[in-house]
């Protein structure tokens, strides 16, 4: 039928706006008179002009009218009603599309008293041909004459008042007065209406079987001719009357309530019929939805099971939670007559929702693992709800901004109207948090709020969403240590699990500003985490002593930065050379540190003495006792043979009351006695000197430069070094030890891998012979290394200039 279609429903007349056609439209709504004049329809106007605009079942507009409505064109038994509807997509109603419908009605025949309760008024209309009103009632007194009489002679034939009657006093008011004051009051050739909002101050509550209803008490004057005639209007609506019993909706209506029934003294039923919608149900049909009209002597009741045929469920919010209410518009018609009256007619609209009943939504996660989406669908919900928000870590922004933060949302319709939402993000979305689980697992959890509203009362809820996704993609962080003469190195590659993972030694957390106090190195450069420790460290573990060295090892974790959990842990352990803890010098001193080995936690360093127990450490700290001392005391004891001398000392720790040391290192100090001997020689033609092969310990060290300056090495956080084919590399090769001026380094062979054994396979050589490899087509070039502040012994160094190279197949690239 269109954007609108009409219904005459007795004496109203209905006209439904399809929320197809006007979702997402501001609508304003007019009637339009018999003159073409659009009078603006507001809440105030319709209550006193016999309109109501409610909405039914999910967003549709109704708009209903009484045949006696301010604007109606009644014409023999017919009523015509003419609505203007504004549609726009802006507030300001700009650019708006206007839409006219008219419609008309027959109605009749007019019983001599018709009564209509609507949602948002109480309207009386009586044949002005009425009986005179009873003697002695409220509402019948003489005085009321005396305030029409004084009226009708100043007035023309027009004017007309209404006399309220309550407990406490009588108000007269003119036609005028009434409808400033929100009352409707209409003459038609055979009738006379009276109109009053729920809101009237005249409202009177009053009780009948127990069920309350809103009443007003009144007398309408009006000069017909030459004649003052005088109409009992009382009205009377229930308020109440609704109870729920065993998921049953049950609405009990007095028959007989006093104000409509004074003066009356006998009555007798002539119709009782009920419907949902205004629409009248047969027996029939009302069986078959289960519900059940019982009149009884006092009373009427509609007994409907909650969730039956002609009702709906509508989205309610209690307390911010999301729920549902089942609505239902009943009606009631009630045809009776009594010896005052003749015929009333009694038509009552009542619309019923059920309390508040908490809907549980269902969230769900349809992970897809190739896409690294999360796909997640809310609900289900009634047709009723928009979604209009998401609140993502705390800023909350529109449906249309979300997908600019990443988040993806849609709707799903179902058959039957309801719908759900979905939303989609990516794993690697800035919104989502990530967290490392155990061994290659990673968590995705995705924190959002959903924000709702509910057309048209504009309620809202919230739905929090919180999904975790349990995928197989974590890199844990690696590491690999190595040790020079004084430190322990640990460098560690960061995984993607580790942002928020902090660096422990011992229980301590390594902090710059700490690595700093305790000259340590702390490095980070956010893919790698490198650490340098002295070996003589009190963070360091000593495990051992041996004539090889002095054992030590140094234990970093990991620790999540939240809730200090340990999450990987790595260890690097060395031997250091005896030298690092003992020094002979040649004036006699001894200077010997001794360390805390991991075995003996209760060692008390400060209590080391030497064999002579007066001899105590200079400086002492948790794990460590230095002692300095001359190798004639202290009791040292010393040997002689040939070539040298022996000096012989312990280190021992005592506990408290006992002679029997619990620890004791033994440390020799070895000096060669200097002997002057006479040497006879005679000069004779030495042979060309010539070069004997032999064994013995070198440190070389290898280091590529950034330039032909060789000022500048690349780090070891800098590794892997990227190149372009045929750019320069820039290697130099030192003789760390010894550091002797008599020798001087040369190459022999040089050649290139491609992985990082020396012995694998393919190769290429670079020196051959201490020579260029003639077979390259880049030579290699050899610098000349001068004294410098850096370099003090050239002939320990040698620099040379590779030309940037990859392995090949054929035409296929190797790479490892």
């Amino acid at each position: 039928t269109g954007p609108m279609s009409s219904e005459c429903l007795g004496n109203l007349l209905r006209i439904t706006l399809s929320a197809e056609y006007f979702e997402n439209k501001y609508l304003s709504l007019s009637v339009v008179d018999e003159s073409g004049i659009a009078w603006d329809l507001d809440e105030a106007m319709a209550s006193q002009c016999g309109y109501t605009v409610t909405y039914s079942r999910w967003s549709n507009v109704e708009f209903r009218a009484s045949a006696l409505s301010c604007h109606s064109h009644l014409e023999k038994d017919v009523f015509t009603i003419t609505l203007e509807i504004k549609a726009s997509h802006t507030p300001d109603m700009k650019n708006a599309a206007t839409h006219l419908k008219s419609a008309s009605c027959p109605y009749g025949p007019w019983s001599p008293r018709e009564l209509v309760c609507e949602r948002n008024y109480m309207e009386v209309s009586v044949r002005n041909e009425v009986p005179q009103p009873v003697k002695d009632f409220i509402q019948d007194e003489p005085e009321d004459w005396t305030y029409a009489f004084l009226e009708s002679k100043a007035g023309e034939a027009s004017i007309w008042q209404i006399v309220f009657h309550q407990p406490e006093e009588k108000k007269a008011l003119l036609v005028s007065d009434a409808w400033s004051a929100g009352y409707g009051l209409n003459t038609t050739g055979t009738r006379v209406l009276l109109r009053i909002p729920y809101t009237a101050v005249q409202i009177q509550l009053v009780e009948a079987q127990g069920i309350t209803f809103s009443a007003v008490r009144s007398s309408i004057f009006y000069k017909q001719q030459w004649m003052i005639l005088m109409v009992d209007t009382a009205v009377a609506c229930p308020v109440d009357g609704v109870d729920y019993a065993n998921k049953t909706i049950i609405w009990t209506v007095p028959k007989y309530v006093q104000p409509l029934s004074a003066g009356a003294t006998s009555f007798k039923d002539v119709l009782v019929e009920a419907g949902v919608d205004l629409h009248k149900l047969s027996a029939k049909e009302m069986a078959s939805r289960k519900y059940v009209l019982s009149n009884d002597l006092n009373t009427i009741t509609m007994k409907i099971p909650i969730g039956a045929e002609g009702g709906y469920y509508k989205t309610s919010v209690s307390s911010g939670q999301h729920g549902a209410k089942y609505a239902i518009n009943l009606f009631l018609e009630h045809q009776w007559e009594d010896n005052k009256w003749g015929l009333t007619k009694h038509t009552i609209i009542k619309e019923i929702e059920t309390p508040f009943e908490q809907v549980e939504l269902a969230i769900t996660n349809n992970l897809n693992l190739s896409m690294r989406i999360m796909n997640v669908t809310v609900g289900t919900f009634l047709p009723d709800v928009e979604l209009v928000n998401l609140t993502i870590e705390g800023a909350t922004v529109a449906v249309p901004e979300a997908v600019q933060h990443g988040y993806l949302t849609y709707e799903i319709r179902y058959a039957n109207r309801s719908k759900a939402y979905g939303i989609q993000v990516l794993f690697d979305t800035p919104g989502i948090k990530k967290e490392y689980m155990t061994a290659d697992m990673r968590a995705y959890t995705m924190n959002v709020t959903l924000g709702f509203i509910i057309p048209p009362t504009s309620e809202t809820f919230a739905v929090p969403v919180i999904t975790m996704s349990i995928v197989k993609d974590a890199v844990l962080p690696s590491a690999r240590g190595f040790c020079d003469g004084k430190n322990l190195h640990l460098i560690i590659t960061r995984g993607n699990v580790d942002q928020n993972w902090l660096p422990f030694i011992s229980d301590w957390h390594l902090t710059p500003e700490d690595a700093q106090k305790h000259n340590y190195s702390l490095r980070d450069n956010g893919t790698h985490l490198a650490i340098s420790v002295p070996f003589l460290s009190s963070h360091v573990n000593h495990e051992d002593f041996h004539t090889s060295g002095v054992k030590a090892s140094l234990h970093l974790a990991l620790k999540d930065g939240m809730t200090l959990a340990n999450k990987r842990n790595f260890s690097i352990s060395c031997r250091f050379s005896p030298s690092e803890l003992l020094q002979c010098l040649p004036n006699g001193t001894v200077v010997i540190t001794v360390v805390k080995l991991v075995g003996i936690a209760d060692l008390d360093t400060s209590l080391l003495v030497l064999r002579d127990r007066q001899c105590k450490p200079s400086l002492v700290t948790e794990k460590t006792a230095t002692f300095k001392f001359n190798v004639n005391a202290c009791g040292t004891s010393r040997k002689f043979n040939s070539t040298t001398i022996t000096y012989e000392n312990d280190v021992l720790y005592f506990r408290p009351g006992n002679d029997t040391p619990v620890y004791q290192l033994k440390f020799v100090c070895l000096y060669t006695i200097k002997q002057i001997v006479d040497v006879q020689y005679e000069s004779k033609k030495n042979s060309p000197p010539s070069i004997k092969p032999g064994f013995g310990s070198l440190t070389l060290s290898l280091k590529l430069y950034k330039e032909k300056s060789y000022s500048d090495p690349y780090q070891e956080l800098e590794y892997p070094v990227v190149k372009y084919l045929r750019e320069a590399l820039y290697f130099e090769v030192e003789l760390l030890q010894p550091k002797d001026a008599r020798l001087e380094l040369n190459l022999d062979d040089c050649w290139a891998t491609n992985s990082q054994s020396q012995d694998s396979l393919p190769q290429w050589p670079i020196l051959i012979n201490g020579c260029e490899n003639n077979e390259d087509s880049y030579r290699t070039v050899f610098h000349e290394v001068n004294y410098s502040l850096r370099v003090k012994l050239p002939q320990l160094l040698k620099r040379f200039e590779v030309r940037m190279f990859t392995f090949v197949q054929g035409t296929t690239l190797l790479q490892e």
